[in-house]
């Protein structure tokens, strides 16, 4: 299938207008000051990885001279040039926001950054004596030349120290000196109220004479590049994936620069050093009149004392669908369970693998784990059940782009308990979550499995949307035993009764649910489809929504990310909607109902619906079979699209607006109704739990 480019939206162009609607609000006045603090700094963190991996891919088919176009009919060359002018406009744009609206706003509230100029008496006494104790035995300066330039850390920030000549007709002399590692970019100074801070670059440049007694110092400013990450395990070659992956982290660090950034201070003369240096053109070269990496500021979400500049706390509820005190085994027993995260704590999941641990009817665990938290009580978990003698086999993915060394760690410490550790499938990335518990019960031998959304990851579930589904279903557990057997093992990929699994069968199930859809309109009956994910970029899977606008099918979408599906197009997608949500939390469900002429069918699953997702990962479908389960998965896909604060409505050119409402119509912000929802739930529960026992009173008279 060739697809048309004037159906498709190019993929980088919209994701860049996702991080430009998480800028919005960073931008939002309406939003507490250290909140929009944190958009911004997520904006720069979004931008950072955007570089080093997907800027980095086209650099390189630039460099080939690929002239390939992609969807929408844009070469290498053409996405290289409309990135870097969408790119400087948004860098232009969070500068403002940060040196214009946000410091200020913050500055008036008590956190003020200062200037070695303006400090306090005890405020430079406090700074010498860091910089003597703390920063000046640390650092260490390189001096540098353009054909002798070491290689830089990626993401690191340093200083660039121009040096005087030794000659009056000589070349300037350079130096440069890292300020990563085990220095603070933030020095505290004491303040006599709020708080007052230093960034330690600012610190480098006051005291900068003392690394080069004796010398001119022309320049001091500091600057910080990205390095290529888009770097691919060649697993053909490989007879030890664990080996390889770690040599492809050592490569990481001596790839080319695909971005420098560099204060506006900078002079044209050190801007033509590091353009020799580094091998860098204009286009790469951004220079940031405020502080270079803005995602640092993300650690001003801790700074105590400031509540009232953060969003009020939205803790979450024990699941009023988990009796806590039955054992998971006899809550999943009992009936299905759907929890939906972050709304919903993440703790059964967690106490399910732990039960499993410490049962001794517990004969085997066997799951995946592709991303998790630094002191994971999963990882714990399945440890201890190893050492207690259960069968435990953990798929771990040590191609989990920047989590590979923390896997790579798991790895090595599950080995340890006595895991059977499997390094997923070879050529694909394990992206499924999935948990399955293999339990000798008076019945018979029972499997109890998970199956989620988001990653086994404690932490990341306080912040993320994401979706549970507990089951003991015998056709559930019994094709995710199968899936697994086919990853582990060398059995071929099974022909499941229920769930559906990529690289085989996901698109095709995906195809054929829009398609039945389509056919089923075209009959003249109900046709609806519902569908949530982080990105659509699959050109078979949106020429198939096309198809079924086409047809009248309604459609709508909630597509957090990238959305290469124009809506909206005159006689082609006129039927589908497409709707973004950025708010507190991170949407990262993927939901897909399907009317299916009144017989809802509803799944979830691990895949977004991108070529990736579809061709080079394991990922799963799931059916969601309790009718409770599926009507609460519709009704949280209904107040999504019921949204008219947080969500953005995509336009046909791959553009955004608000959501327009009638005046005399309430506001609807969907995480805090859903929030609401689930509070509204468990203060029920409790209600009707409690009992107000009445004594009898005696009478008056007592005789």
């Amino acid at each position: 299938m060739t697809p048309q480019p004037s159906k498709f939206v190019n993929r980088e162009l919209s994701w860049l207008e996702f991080n430009q609607r998480v800028l919005d609000e960073a931008t939002d006045k309406d939003i507490p000051l250290i909140e929009r603090l944190k958009f911004l700094a997520i904006t720069a963190s979004n931008l950072d990885e955007f570089f080093m991996v997907r800027v980095g891919g086209l650099q390189i088919l630039s460099a080939q001279g690929s002239t390939k176009r992609d969807p929408a009919g844009l070469t290498p060359d053409e996405q290289l040039q409309q990135i870097t002018l969408r790119v400087q406009k948004m860098t232009e744009d969070q500068q403002n926001s940060f040196l214009k609206e946000i410091e200020p706003g913050l500055s008036q509230a008590g956190i003020r950054r200062k200037q070695p100029a303006n400090l306090s008496q005890q405020q430079n006494r406090t700074l010498e004596q860091v910089f003597d104790n703390e920063i000046y035995p640390v650092l260490t300066p390189m001096a540098v030349t353009a054909d002798q330039f070491p290689l830089l850390m990626n993401q690191t920030l340093y200083m660039a120290v121009q040096l005087a000549a030794e000659q009056e007709e000589g070349d300037p002399r350079y130096a440069v000196i890292p300020l990563g590692g085990a220095v603070s970019r933030f020095i505290t100074l004491p303040a006599e109220s709020g708080y007052e801070y230093l960034l330690l670059e600012d610190a480098v440049t006051a005291f900068v004479q003392r690394f080069f007694p004796g010398e001119e110092i022309l320049e001091c400013v500091p600057f910080r590049i990205t390095l290529n990450a888009d770097i691919s395990s060649s697993e053909d070659m490989a007879s030890d994936l664990l080996v390889q992956m770690q040599t492809l982290l050592e490569d990481r660090k001596q790839t080319d620069a695909v971005r420098l950034e560099i204060s506006t201070f900078v002079s044209n003369n050190t801007l033509d050093f590091f353009r020799d240096a580094l091998h860098v053109s204009d286009q790469q070269i951004y220079v940031l009149p405020g502080p270079l990496d803005l995602s640092a500021f993300f650690r001003f979400t801790d700074v105590r004392g400031f509540d009232h500049l953060k969003y009020e706390s939205w803790p979450p509820f024990p699941s009023p669908n988990v009796e806590p005190s039955m054992s998971m085994f006899d809550n999943i027993a009992e009936r299905d369970l759907l929890l939906y995260h972050p709304y919903e704590s993440f703790d059964p999941v967690i106490r399910l693998i732990e039960e499993a641990a410490d049962d001794p009817d517990v004969l085997a665990i066997k799951q995946t784990l592709y991303r998790t938290s630094r002191t994971s009580p999963v990882v714990a978990a399945l440890a201890r059940a190893a050492e207690r003698g259960k069968s435990v086999s953990v798929i771990v993915e040590l191609k989990a782009r920047f989590d590979e060394a923390r896997n790579i760690e798991w790895a090595r410490n599950l080995e340890k308990s006595g895991v059977q550790v499997i390094y997923g499938v070879r050529g694909l990335k394990t992206h499924a979550k999935i948990c399955i518990i293999v339990r000798r019960e008076a019945e018979g031998i029972r499997k109890y499995v998970h199956f989620g959304t988001g990653n086994y990851n404690e932490s990341t579930a306080r912040i993320y949307s994401d979706a549970s589904y507990f089951t003991c279903n015998e056709e559930l557990t019994n094709d995710a035993t199968s899936f697994f057997y086919a990853i582990t093992g060398y059995s071929q990929p099974q022909q499941y009764r229920k769930i559906e699994a990529a690289p085989t069968g996901l698109r095709d199930k995906v195809i054929e649910m829009i398609e039945a859809e389509t056919e089923r309109k075209r009959q003249g009956q109900r046709a609806v489809i519902l569908a949530k994910c982080n990105s659509l970029v699959d050109p078979e899977i949106i020429t198939a929504l096309y198809n079924a606008s086409e047809a009248g099918v309604t459609i709508k979408l909630n597509i957090r990310g990238i959305c290469c599906l124009r809506p909206g197009l005159p006689g082609i997608s006129e039927n589908i909607e497409v709707v973004s949500i950025i708010d507190r939390f991170l949407e990262h469900a993927r939901i897909f109902c399907f009317s299916h002429g009144g017989d809802d069918r509803v799944f979830i699953s691990s895949a977004d619906w991108m070529p990736r997702n579809l061709e080079k990962r394991v990922e799963l479908l799931v059916p969601i079979l309790e009718n409770s389960c599926r009507e609460r998965l519709i009704a949280i896909m209904n107040c999504y699209f019921a949204d008219t604060v947080k969500a953005r409505r995509i336009l046909e050119d791959g553009g955004y607006e608000n959501i327009k409402t009638s005046p005399d119509k309430l506001p609807v912000r969907s995480q805090e109704l859903l929030y609401q929802k689930v509070r509204e739930q468990v203060m029920r529960l409790k209600k009707s739990q409690s009992t107000l026992f009445e004594p009898h009173r005696a009478s008056g008279n007592d005789g």
